[in-house]
């Protein structure tokens, strides 16, 4: 080794999350030897704390699950949803590599997949859009097989465990909210399986049957440990080093000491966004933002980005992010993403003169778009406001606090009862509590509530879509996304344009390499997840069009980087 160089290995991967695990993972099958970085004390990055879930055209499980789909229809569809905001290139390669990566991870790997069957596509309608199967989850995984690496396994979001303690997971979180009877018995079973793993209850409260994004988090760790691939901790990367033209390295601090890290074949930056870099947020993206309203995993600052155009590297989209209405809980420093509560029947979200501007089921990219170009100093959207009456309450979760029937208003914590969740016995009483105009809110809900009745919503077209009712309550007839507001007492929840992370970054070409303003690439340095562009351009096709690239693009930026 080089009096110059600390350590040295072939490839550099930045960031621990599913893209960066997977191109480890390859690059390593391809004969190299491979090191990889997290700047925290737990790895995993966003994916471990997310759904997990992997949108994946044509994936491998769809025909196992007897669905069909095909190039030409995630082409069609795609090209819709994506806009014209992202090369045709990079838009073929992720069609026709994205099979290619998970086939390749269940033959040789402990990854282990099913297709989401009845979890539409977000776009449905549209030509080539599917009913389901395209989007994919991680088969529960033991944490045991972990060993001593669970305790530093970044935990999932906090809203992804019922109770803080027991995970569920996408399949069985749809039954238990919309099944009625059967959800009841599920969720019975999963508590009683939970109390009943006394080894697991012996070592804490962390529930060892591992799910969403921590079960795929914890399959690709459990196989790079099969292949002794080191992952150091509180160790970031930030600076690149340049040699010959070509990025061969990087500065390293690790442990707060800064070393020099070689890698022979290149630096694959798998850090993630800039979802909570305000300075950043407050350039590039819309007001008002902050960083406080977005679920991002709370190290994701941009520092990929940052050493890349410190080299000169191009980026593209850094006005958009992977959008979702959010709150905020009382003591809590994360928010809360809404997806479930804004799509119940018996609920409404309007700004501040009590009217609605959008359809609240939509997906969630849709709805804070939705939010932002609603709002103006006359009739503000931001903090928009979601409206349910009592019904809502007493059947369906909202934030942290379960339904009504399960947790009544009397035994809800004080914070939730006076700072979180807003009650009054009226809607106009309600209204002067938040700040919304009275008499257009009851204007608004008188209107919704006829149309309600009906089963249609002109204004907005909620529960049209095969996606909107994926979450919704099959006994409200007509329409199981609307319901009227009409069952005293009425309640409030504050609404904030929130995020999952953000979507712009350094721009590539379809082998994942990092490209300059003139288009030239820079040798030895490659961009995937997160702190690249996204090949989903403004829009998002459906769950897992974040990881499904990632994890994609990794697969590429592998083969890319180890030529076999």
């Amino acid at each position: 080794m080089s009096a110059n160089w600390d350590h040295t290995t072939d490839l550099l991967v930045v960031g621990s999350g599913a893209g960066a695990m997977t191109t480890a993972l390859v690059a390593h099958d391809r004969g190299a030897r491979v090191l990889v970085l997290e700047k925290s004390d737990r790895y995993g990055g966003s994916t471990a704390m997310s759904g997990g879930a992997v949108w994946v055209p044509q994936n491998p499980c769809m025909s196992e699950a007897g669905l069909q789909d095909s190039a030409e229809e995630a082409s069609t569809y795609l090209r819709q949803v994506v806009g014209q905001a992202v090369s045709e290139e990079r838009l073929q390669a992720y069609i026709a590599e994205a099979p290619e990566m998970v086939r390749y991870l269940l033959d040789n790997s402990q990854v282990a997949f099913e297709a989401l069957s009845k979890y539409p596509d977000y776009y449905p309608e549209l030509t080539g859009g599917k009913p389901g199967g395209r989007s994919m989850e991680s088969i529960p995984f033991s944490a045991r097989r972990l060993g001593r690496e669970l305790a530093t396994l970044r935990p999932s979001h906090p809203q992804e465990l019922v109770m803080g303690r027991v995970g569920l997971t996408a399949g069985e979180a749809h039954v238990i909210v919309t099944g009625g009877l059967r959800g009841v018995f599920m969720m019975a079973k999963l508590m009683l399986k939970y109390a009943l793993d006394f080894k697991a209850r012996r070592a804490g409260r962390r529930d060892h049957r591992l799910v969403l994004g921590n079960a795929l988090i914890g399959r690709l760790r459990a196989s790079l440990m099969d292949r002794d691939v080191p992952l150091w901790l509180k160790a970031g990367a930030e600076d690149l080093i340049v040699e010959g033209g070509r990025v061969v390295g990087a500065a390293v601090r690790r442990d707060g000491q800064l070393i020099r890290v070689r890698a022979d074949k290149g630096v694959v930056l798998a850090a993630g966004g800039f979802a909570r870099n305000q300075a950043m947020r407050s350039t590039h993206q819309r007001a008002p933002i902050t960083e406080s309203w977005s679920a991002a995993n709370p190290h994701n600052t941009g520092d990929a980005i940052r050493m890349g155009t410190a080299l000169g590297a191009a980026v593209d989209l850094m006005h958009e992010a992977w959008w979702t209405p959010t709150t905020k809980i009382p003591g809590k420093d994360y928010a809360w993403i809404l997806v479930v509560e804004k799509s119940m029947p018996h609920s409404i979200m309007v700004n501040q003169a009590g009217r609605r501007f959008t359809n609240e089921a939509a997906p969630y990219v849709d709805v804070v778009n939705g939010m932002y170009d609603a709002n103006s100093a006359a009739a503000p959207s931001i903090p928009a406001w979601l409206i349910f009456d009592g019904r809502f309450r007493k059947n369906y979760p909202c934030g942290p606090l379960p339904p009504g029937r399960f947790q009544p208003d009397e035994r809800l914590p004080r914070k939730y009862r006076e700072q979180f969740m807003h009650r009054a016995p009226t809607l106009e009483a309600l209204a002067e509590r938040i700040g919304v105009n009275p008499a257009g809110l009851q204007d608004t809900v008188e209107r919704f509530n006829e149309n309600a009745r009906r089963g249609v919503d002109p204004d907005f077209k909620r529960g049209d879509s095969a996606y909107d009712r994926y979450y919704s309550d099959p006994k409200v007839k007509p329409n199981p996304n609307l319901g009227p507001l009409e069952t005293a007492p009425y309640y409030a929840i504050e609404v904030f344009p929130g995020d999952l992370g953000t979507k712009g970054g350094l721009v590539t070409d379809p082998s994942a390499r990092v490209l300059t303003e003139s288009g030239a690439t820079i040798p030895g340095l490659w961009a995937i997840g997160n702190c690249s562009a996204s090949v989903m351009g403004v829009s998002y096709p459906g769950a897992g069009g974040t990881i499904g690239p990632a994890m994609a693009f990794g697969y590429v930026a592998a083969r890319d980087a180890i030529p076999q």
